[in-house]
């Protein structure tokens, strides 16, 4: 797929709403050229308008939102439901052994549902506990870099931007340390599942992670620690618990969602960094801006291409578009991170952009619960790697870097990086 990126002579804003057949090429969408680079497809798409309607991964048309105003108005309007629909024939739906891995996750359920598991979780989730955490976060950083500095090479994401976080959490959680490495397959069985694999082998690491965490849940109940999973087991908010479908659900969300956005968050903005070097050397200089740094690099090249489908449950007029009952809508957080109505030279990396109203965590109900472990883990990291790496940069040839990604999630397979 390769597609021109427009170049209006007016701001996108007030291009005019397009139908959906205003993009031709809208299947690109599910292109690995799009993975590899998806900013030029999007900027054009929303040129066009803020509204498209395109296949998805599995068979089934999604409509699509490319512009901040939009994307917010989807993502606050309760005539959007976030909950899962099984209504497409079951050739088209994703993997049972998936479909009971979501079922009863608060980020697919609405209220009261959502507000009940939400409060739940966030009882043992606080601010507080978060921060208590940077001291662990900030061992861990500096035991990944010792154990490369002989070698003066690293693959960025293999030895420092996955283990970071999977051990982060995994030890939130209670997980043994010699099942951490597993921990990885598991959550890449996932990611394939929401890609639209169906093989044999991804449905059976699927089952495995299901009875794993089972298990594990039950080792918890029988001998509580101080750990996150025995925490879950016990909170309680007016009489109500997690029940072991709730549970089981909540651990896998937390595992897979606590390390592979940050996974990427620190891939794709390392990579972001050495493409532009005078950012770059300004962090090294001035490490104070890291924090609005981390801001930026959400913005312009955050983990999270869209949260999971919302489904409309009466009809909805949006851009110039009519949204039927039942059919899925994805914001692009990717594109309206990039909205010129919103961000003033949106296609540039400015870590220093004071006005950064970014959607990369989402909005609404469903914000994401795990921002400030992100937000954290990702301060600590580039800090660390600043200080101690001060001569660090790109190993390989950007073109030859490989990208994985759905419409959900993208992130670099590796990242090779020398110091």
């Amino acid at each position: 797929m390769t597609t021109p990126t427009p170049t209006p002579t007016t701001p996108e804003a007030s291009a005019p709403a397009s139908t959906p057949q205003a993009s031709p090429q809208a299947g690109g969408a599910l292109s690995s050229a799009f993975f590899n680079n998806p900013y030029p497809f999007l900027a054009y798409m929303r040129a066009a308008g803020p509204i498209h309607k395109i296949p998805n991964a599995f068979g089934r048309e999604v409509w699509l939102i490319t512009r901040f105003e939009e994307g917010v108005r989807v993502l606050k309007d309760p005539r959007f439901s976030s909950q899962i629909s099984m209504t497409a024939p079951e050739h088209l739906r994703p993997l049972p052994q998936l479909r009971q891995l979501l079922k009863g996750q608060m980020i697919s359920t609405d209220p009261p549902q959502h507000d009940r598991l939400r409060g739940l979780v966030a009882k043992a989730f606080t601010p507080r506990f978060i921060e208590g955490l940077r001291p662990r976060v900030q061992e861990l950083a500096d035991e990944l870099i010792e154990k490369t500095l002989a070698a003066g090479k690293m693959d960025f994401i293999a030895d420092f931007a996955f283990p970071l976080p999977i051990i982060v959490i995994a030890e939130m959680l209670g997980v043994p340390s010699d099942h951490r490495d597993q921990l990885r397959v598991w959550s890449s069985a996932i990611f394939d599942a929401i890609s639209g694999d169906k093989s044999d082998a991804t449905a059976a690491r699927l089952e495995e992670f299901s009875e794993y965490i089972k298990g594990l849940i039950a080792i918890k109940r029988a001998q509580p620690d101080e750990a996150l999973i025995s925490q879950l087991a016990q909170v309680e908010e007016g009489g109500s618990r997690l029940d072991e479908q709730e549970l089981l659900a909540m651990v896998v969300l937390l595992i897979f969602a606590g390390h592979e956005t940050t996974v990427s968050l620190l891939g794709n903005g390392l990579l972001a960094l050495f493409q532009h070097p005078e950012q770059l050397a300004l962090l090294q200089r001035e490490p104070e801006r890291i924090p609005a740094a981390i801001e930026e690099l959400l913005r312009y090249c955050g983990p999270v291409l869209s949260p999971g489908p919302r489904f409309a449950t009466t009809e909805v007029e949006l851009g110039g578009q009519v949204i039927r009952p039942g059919e899925p809508v994805m914001v692009v957080l990717a594109s309206a991170n990039r909205d010129l109505a919103q961000f003033s030279d949106p296609e540039e990396l400015n870590v220093a952009r004071e006005l950064n109203r970014h959607l990369a965590f989402g909005h609404g109900i469903h914000y994401c619960l795990g921002a400030p472990l992100a937000r954290l883990e990702a301060q600590v990291a580039f800090t660390t790697l600043f200080r101690r790496l001060p001569n660090l940069r790109l190993d390989a040839d950007p073109k030859a870097l490989t990208w994985r990604g759905n419409l959900t999630l993208r992130g670099l397979s590796s990242l090779p990086i020398a110091f």
